[in-house]
């Protein structure tokens, strides 16, 4: 996928470089996979103390310490990116994670990159925060380095939906069980797959029902099945808000097993190959099945989008 637009979001990779005009922010920090709830109140804390900035990391601290676990990330740094401008971040701070920075103690971080590499003003994080080497250090420990150091802090309180901390293990929870509109609820808007139409196998086109691929690998997998869906076209000759049904899978009537998204958008035709798109899933269908021939497929998908029709309008 491109990189974000960055319109007036400007995104840093190196707390060691960062210009003067970047310096001094008001900083939400964490890691804000999903940008849910919870992590919107932190950021609205950060909002009043200064231009509003984001510190977060790439690759995520859990994929670098337990690189083959499985995917869990419910949204790639650009999907991130986008959202976080889109809600008014001024600077992120997507600071690549390696061993050098895991290895900083709470004090050096506090000290050299907070406030020494960021400049920061004022720090935002959930109650639940934890940084440094092997996370020694908590939300307690960074309001008292922010004293010795220069900077404020505020801890903002975990977000519950109906009695439960949100969080993004929950959502991922809610998406594994095929209860889209349950995870839509501790995100504040629905679960959505950014990225680059790609050239599939071209089996739906054949069928009558050509759909938009996407590359998903790398990222938390909801319930296989087919879902009614929402889409975004993000640029191109065909930007715009559209509606369909997709089908998240390996597709056992043909025999694959590597997971796919695709999209079949209602009355629509053109061209998407290399546009950007966002698939928002609204509401679980079905789960995948293997058909006895293509006939029965058939009906079925007519079915599939019958209901997401009118679960859409």
């Amino acid at each position: 996928m491109r990189p974000a637009p960055r319109g007036i979001m400007q995104i840093f990779n190196d707390w060691r470089s960062i210009p003067h005009t970047a310096r001094g922010a008001s900083l939400a920090l964490g890691n804000f996979d999903g940008v849910h709830l919870g992590h919107r109140a932190v950021i609205d804390l950060a909002r009043p103390h200064g231009p509003l900035g984001i510190v977060t990391f790439t690759p995520h601290p859990r994929q670098f310490f337990a690189p083959t676990t499985a995917p869990f990330r419910l949204m790639s740094d650009e999907a991130r990116a986008r959202e976080l401008a889109r809600i008014g971040v001024q600077h992120l701070f997507q600071l690549e994670f390696t061993t050098a920075l895991a290895a900083l103690t709470p004090l050096e971080f506090a000290r050299d990159v907070l406030a020494g590499g960021l400049g920061a003003a004022h720090v935002t994080v959930g109650a639940d925060f934890s940084f440094g080497k092997s996370r020694a250090g908590h939300a307690a420990d960074l309001a008292d380095l922010g004293a010795q150091f220069g900077f404020g802090v505020t801890i903002a309180d975990m977000v519950a939906d109906q009695g439960a901390e949100v969080s993004s293990t929950a959502i991922r929870a809610a998406l594994t069980a095929g209860t889209p509109r349950a995870a839509a609820q501790m995100l504040g808007h629905p679960h959505s797959f950014e990225g680059e139409v790609i050239h599939g196998h071209k089996r739906g086109r054949e069928l009558g029902y050509p759909t938009a691929n996407m590359d998903i690998s790398g990222l938390h997998l909801p319930r296989f099945g087919v879902y009614a869906v929402r889409i975004a076209v993000l640029n191109g000759p065909h930007a715009g808000q559209y509606i369909g049904a997709a089908s998240l899978g390996i597709r056992p009537m043909f025999g694959e097993n590597q997971p796919n998204l695709e999209t079949f958008i209602f009355d629509f035709s053109g061209d998407l190959y290399g546009a950007d798109i966002s698939v928002s899933l609204i509401e679980f269908l079905r789960d995948e099945a293997k058909f006895d021939g293509l006939p029965a497929l058939m009906a079925q998908m007519a079915d599939d989008c019958a209901r997401a029709k009118a679960i859409l309008s």
